[in-house]
């Protein structure tokens, strides 16, 4: 009854992320809309620089929704790992994305012959409007975040308050550059190309190890901690891995070859539950092999 009613709360506490993730990224979908509309209308390459900033922050809504839909998913017989490589997929595939298109926003900081920076009313009303939608989104986003307790939530408030600084710096540099500083408008442009370009760097340091299975958690760690549980004579081979943002481990440990199967199989617990708490691994495979004192 007990792990009934607390598998019905988590599912209630995952939709309901699920539903407000939602909702930012149709505020960012808006807010980048807009971000174009005036960017295209003022031939400001600051403001379309920070367009494709805020790409990234559909792109985060929707990787997170995708990671929450995939965590709920069983393993099955195509995938016994599960599906949360689909998520490491994503980020490379948007840090390919953003890389390009700050590559591009920084060739035309360069290229694009100087033309009239233009800075109309509505236009700037619109661009203080995004700032201060910016502010609400992220004060609503870790106040939700801490009542649901979500890391994912939390982390994508963090990244919106930096949005609200690049968004005050776009906004002096293109009102400047409409003043006749028209320099002033490609250095913030290739500022926020810049930034973009620091967050593809970041994505693909985060998916980059998880694709090729680079090792998740230090061997010699794992070894120290499970050769401290009694009965462990030996530690063969560890492998660790990432499978999205979740670990798993497989090792062989070699206990007295007197022991009976169930006593040895009461060690491979002791340390599959170490190795759980210890190093917040999601799925520990343990090989009991006989000790052999050569």
């Amino acid at each position: 009854m007990t792990s009934e009613s607390s598998h019905i709360e988590y599912t209630d506490r995952d939709k309901k992320v699920q539903r407000l993730i939602i909702i930012e990224g149709c505020a960012n979908v808006l807010m980048l809309v807009v971000k174009l509309f005036v960017g295209l209308s003022t031939n400001s390459l600051a403001i379309l620089a920070d367009c494709i900033h805020s790409l990234t922050d559909v792109a985060n809504n929707l990787v997170a929704w995708v990671v929450i839909r995939l965590s709920v998913m069983p393993a099955d017989r195509e995938h016994p790992y599960g599906h949360r490589k689909f998520e490491t997929l994503a980020v490379f595939g948007l840090a390919t994305l953003l890389a390009v298109m700050a590559i591009e926003i920084a060739k035309s900081a360069f290229t694009k012959e100087t033309t009239e920076i233009i800075s109309g009313t509505w236009e700037l009303a619109l661009m203080i409007g995004i700032l201060f939608v910016n502010i609400a989104l992220a004060t609503w986003q870790r106040y939700w975040a801490r009542l649901l307790k979500s890391e994912i939530m939390l982390a994508d408030a963090t990244h919106t308050f930096a949005d609200v600084l690049t968004t005050v710096v776009v906004i002096v540099g293109w009102q400047l550059s409409s003043m006749g500083f028209l320099i002033l408008d490609r250095l913030c442009a290739l500022g926020v190309s810049g930034l973009v370009l620091y967050l593809a760097y970041c994505l693909y340091k985060s998916a980059f190890p998880v694709l090729v299975d680079e090792y998740a958690i230090e061997p010699g760690d794992i070894k120290n901690a499970v050769m401290a549980v009694h009965g462990v004579k030996e530690v063969g081979r560890i492998r660790s891995r990432w499978i999205g943002s979740d670990i798993a481990i497989d090792l062989v440990i070699s206990v007295d070859a007197n022991l009976t199967t169930d006593e040895s199989h009461h060690i491979a617990d002791k340390v599959e539950v170490l190795i759980e708490k210890k190093f917040n691994v999601d799925d520990a495979f343990i090989h009991v092999e006989p000790f052999k004192n050569d």
